[in-house]
Order: C-alpha cells, then sequence, then structure tokens
C-alpha cells in the first residue's frame, strides 16, 4: 500500500531535508516547478511539441513560488505565459519572493483579483491554466471565483487546468472544500510532490484534483506514528493464492445468515462473494420457510436452517465455522436475535456486521457494547450517521477552517469508540482499525467504478470481507482487500454491472494478479 501524507507530515519532510543540508527550500521549488512541466508534457506530449499560452495563477505563499518556475521553465521551453499573483509581492516567503524575482528578469506579474476572474481578464486563448495559489497550506476560505477559470477562452475548444500540489480551495487532509463550493479549481491534472495528500482521494478533492501525478523531488519519508499513518489501498494483502496442497477444510468455513422467504437475495449475494474469493466452504443459514427459496438458486453453496438466535447458537458449536456474515436482508427483529448470539460467547468468531444488523446495533446499546476486536462494521453514509450520529454531525458540519475534519477522522473515531475495524463506504472508502491503523481504498478518476452504485453490490462486499476472514486473513486485512477486489471486478467487468456479476468477475481479476 501507498503511504499519504497530511499537509503537516509533508511540511516535516520537507524541513528535515532542508535541516540535513542536503537540499535548500529554493532547490525543492525548483525541482516541483520542473517537475509540473515535465508532468504535463507527459500527460499530453502535444503541449511539448509546439509552443503555446499559459496562465499561471500564483498565490501569497510557497505554492505561488512553484508556480513562478512553472511560468520561467515554460517561458524557456518557448511559451508565451501571463503570470498573475493574488497577494503582495513583499509578502512572499524568502523563497517564493526569489522565484518571482527571478520571473520579472523575463515577464510582468499582473495582479489577481476577484474582478480578473469574474471578467475572464486574461488576453487571449490559453492552452493551460496552471493553478499555483494555495496547495496543501490552504486553512482559510478563498474570497476568489475560482470556478471562472473553466470559462476561460480556449484552445481548440479546450484547455487544461493544472493544479500544483492540490486544487485551491481544497482542504488537503480532507478533500473538503473550505468555504464557498463555487470557490473552487476542478483540475484535469494534479502535480503534487513526494507523495499523494488524503485531499487527493477524499470527498470534494476526489473530483476536483482530476488525475493526480506524484513527483520526486528528491525527498525522504521520516518516521511516524501507525496510528497517524494512511495508506491508499493499491492491492491485496498477501495469501490470496492457494497452496497447491490445500483442501477445502483449509482455506475456512464462512457462514452467512438469510432473511426469511423471499428476502434471501441478500444473504444469498453475500454468499456466492465468500466463495468466489476462496472460502473453502459456505453455508447459508435460513429459516426454514426461505430454505426452499435458496435451494432453488444455490448449488455449491450449502444449506442449514437457522430459525432463531437459539438455532444459530448450536449451529456455532461446530468449531470450524470461522467466518460469520450478519445483515444482509436479514430484516431488522431478526438480526437483534442473531447479532446477539453471533457477539457472545467466550471466544466469538470473526464477523462483518452490515444492513440490517448495523440497525439493530444502532437502536440497541447493549448490542452495541458486544462488539469485540474480530468485528467488521461496514455502514455506508446513512447507517454510519445513525451509528454514530455524533461523528456524522461533525462530518456534515460546513469546513470553515482547515484543516477540516475529515472521513479518516471520523472512520478511526468510530472504530476507537467500538474497539472493532470499520469500513465506511463511499467512492472514498475508509477502513480504520482501533488502534489507528487507516487506509482509503479509492474508486475515483482513473479508478472510477459508478456502476458499483446498484442494488447487492454492497452485500458482495460483505460476502468478499467475510470469506477473507474464514481463510485467516486479519479485520483489517479482509477489510482492505475484499474492498480493492470489489472495485477491481467492477472495473473488469465495465458499464452494464449488476452485483450478480461481481462475484463471478473476481476470476479474472485473479487471472490478472497470476493467481
Amino acid at each position: 500500500m501507498t503511504k499519504l501524507l497530511t499537509a503537516a507530515q509533508m511540511r516535516a519532510i520537507e524541513q528535515a531535508a532542508i535541516a540535513s543540508g542536503g537540499l535548500t527550500g529554493l532547490d525543492l521549488m525548483e525541482r516541483a516547478g520542473r517537475g509540473v512541466v515535465d508532468a504535463v508534457f507527459a500527460q499530453w506530449p502535444e503541449l511539448a511539441a509546439g509552443s503555446f499560452r499559459a496562465v499561471v495563477l500564483c498565490g501569497p505563499g510557497n505554492n505561488g513560488g512553484d508556480g513562478f518556475v512553472v511560468a520561467r521553465v515554460l517561458k524557456r521551453w518557448g511559451w508565451d505565459v501571463d503570470a498573475f499573483l493574488y497577494g503582495d509581492a513583499a509578502k512572499l516567503p524568502p523563497d517564493a519572493r526569489a522565484n518571482y524575482v527571478r520571473w520579472r528578469e523575463m515577464g510582468a506579474v499582473a495582479q489577481l483579483g476577484k474582478k480578473t476572474l469574474e471578467d475572464a481578464a486574461f488576453p487571449g486563448q490559453c492552452a493551460l491554466v496552471v493553478d499555483a495559489l494555495f496547495g496543501t497550506g490552504l486553512v482559510r476560505p478563498v474570497d476568489l471565483p475560482l470556478g471562472a477559470l473553466e470559462c476561460m477562452p480556449k484552445v481548440g475548444q479546450t484547455h487544461r487546468i493544472v493544479a500544483v500540489d492540490l486544487p485551491s480551495g481544497i482542504c488537503s487532509d480532507s478533500g473538503r472544500v473550505i468555504g464557498s463550493q463555487t470557490n473552487v479549481v476542478n483540475a484535469d491534472l494534479t502535480v503534487t510532490f513526494h507523495r499523494a495528500k488524503l485531499g487527493h482521494y477524499l470527498a470534494q478533492g476526489a473530483s476536483a484534483s482530476g488525475k493526480v501525478t506524484a513527483v520526486d523531488i528528491g525527498l525522504e519519508d521520516i518516521g511516524s506514528a501507525p496510528e497517524r499513518t494512511v495508506s491508499c489501498v493499491d492491492g491485496p494483502s498477501a495469501g490470496l493464492a492457494k497452496a497447491s496442497d490445500s483442501h477445502k477444510f483449509s482455506h475456512g468455513h464462512a457462514l452467512v445468515l438469510s432473511g426469511s422467504q423471499c428476502n434471501t437475495g441478500a444473504a444469498r449475494l453475500a454468499a456466492q462473494g465468500a466463495l468466489r474469493v476462496g472460502a473453502g466452504l459456505v453455508t447459508v443459514g435460513a429459516p426454514s420457510d426461505a430454505l426452499a427459496d435458496c435451494a432453488a438458486h444455490l448449488t455449491a453453496v450449502m444449506l442449514t436452517g437457522v430459525q432463531d438466535g437459539q438455532a444459530l447458537d448450536h449451529v456455532l458449536q461446530d468449531g470450524r465455522i470461522n467466518g460469520l456474515c450478519l445483515g444482509p436482508g436479514l430484516g431488522l427483529d431478526r438480526a437483534a436475535d442473531m447479532v446477539q448470539v453471533a457477539l457472545g460467547g467466550v471466544d466469538p468468531r470473526p464477523t462483518v456486521l452490515d444492513a440490517d444488523a448495523l440497525t439493530a446495533i444502532a437502536v440497541e446499546p447493549a448490542l452495541f457494547e458486544m462488539l469485540h476486536d474480530k468485528c467488521i462494521l461496514t455502514p455506508h453514509a446513512g447507517e454510519f450517521a445513525r451509528l454514530f450520529p455524533d461523528i456524522a454531525k461533525k462530518l456534515n458540519a460546513p469546513a470553515s477552517i482547515g484543516p477540516a475534519y475529515s472521513k479518516v477522522d471520523a472512520t478511526r473515531e468510530a472504530a476507537r469508540r467500538t474497539g472493532c475495524v470499520v469500513l465506511f463506504k463511499g467512492p472514498d472508502t475508509v477502513i480504520a482499525a482501533p488502534d489507528g491503523l487507516c487506509s482509503i481504498n479509492r474508486a475515483i478518476n482513473d479508478r472510477a467504478a459508478p456502476w458499483l452504485a446498484t442494488a447487492g453490490s454492497g452485500d458482495v462486499l460483505a460476502g468478499f470481507i467475510t470469506g477473507l476472514l474464514a481463510r485467516g486473513f486479519t479485520p483489517m486485512q479482509a477489510a482492505q482487500t475484499g474492498a480493492w477486489l470489489h472495485v477491481e471486478c467492477a472495473l473488469s467487468f465495465g458499464a452494464g454491472l449488476i452485483a450478480e456479476d461481481i462475484a463471478d468477475e473476481i476470476h479474472n481479476v485473479f487471472k490478472s494478479l497470476g493467481l
């Protein structure tokens, strides 16, 4: 997995590099500006093949200094460059001021204000707009109508908007817009430095960033506490392959509880997911009136009668059952009874709690108190708000200053409160453990999977995670790998995906992994 950084962590890395004496701030700024131009030409090779016009918008901090380097590099490439400064040149930080002076030896600097943007007062057409206004340092609302950049005169009916480090208006740590939703840059390409930031993959920052490219500028990571580390899930955990000398009991036995007659579809989807992801055996536990429904649709998945909590307790006497899924299609009354049994006992099973099980826990404090470190909660935004109304209130409050409260903050707080892994679903799915370890599984930009927004999709995800638990994955590994496979299946299948296709597509994903 790839480590992501907060603004504070990035500043600490830069300061450590400068303090070591190996690099100066000017060195880093020069490498950053040149890296932006290299990334632009790599993304759009046609721009490297000729001379065009660029508008470079520079802000009052070091991000603006990066912008002046970009302007200088493009000018030397033969481009026409118009540079604008938001703020007072005399108040620029020393390194940014030095690059402002270097640019002034090559070209003029116009003042950027609200009227400049409102009137689109940029002469002529341009092929490239460079947003070097605020970057990762933004802590207050931007008083500029930045959305107007999309209405500038274009070359060939299009221009490219490139953000330096982070689109202006976006909080680096949360991905949220600080202040007005119209005062934000929507970039086609964001060029960041050393490592991507949390804001590139969370909330509005995910869409505003466009494609994200991280440029190496010669920095090295410094240690950070695991509870402050956030990673991007970019592949499965080890252990997906099956050994040639293994047998079905080597890969665990998952039990998925079903709803009543005519309410078995969600459990069946979860069961198929658990089986396809590699659990050795999968059983659906259903009430007597639903067994025929399940039998008509399931072949490799086994069936057993589970009428109530007492029956579940009897089934769980089989110690070989080592992964449990409760919630999909279960019904609220049935869920409350089953959750109490599943979470009880001296050695409770690894358990995925989804859908109706989450609602049951939200309305019954005694069940909430029974949660343990082998549980995984998989709420979407509505379920999260029912489980953690105070946390959701903080997350949904308008972001007026930065760093703003983020989905990472919310999921970590929920995991600490429950003592178990929480997977907070969405295009920016966040997964957190009680110790603070956290990751983001993105389904945005180059990994966008909009066809996952279909009924039953979450049931298959619950099944994937349950099957991985049965195979021996830790709760954090199972949640991360299950979420990643879920998106990969959607990307592999493409448009027209429905829930039944997700589990069936996993064999192609496994093939692509060489399994």
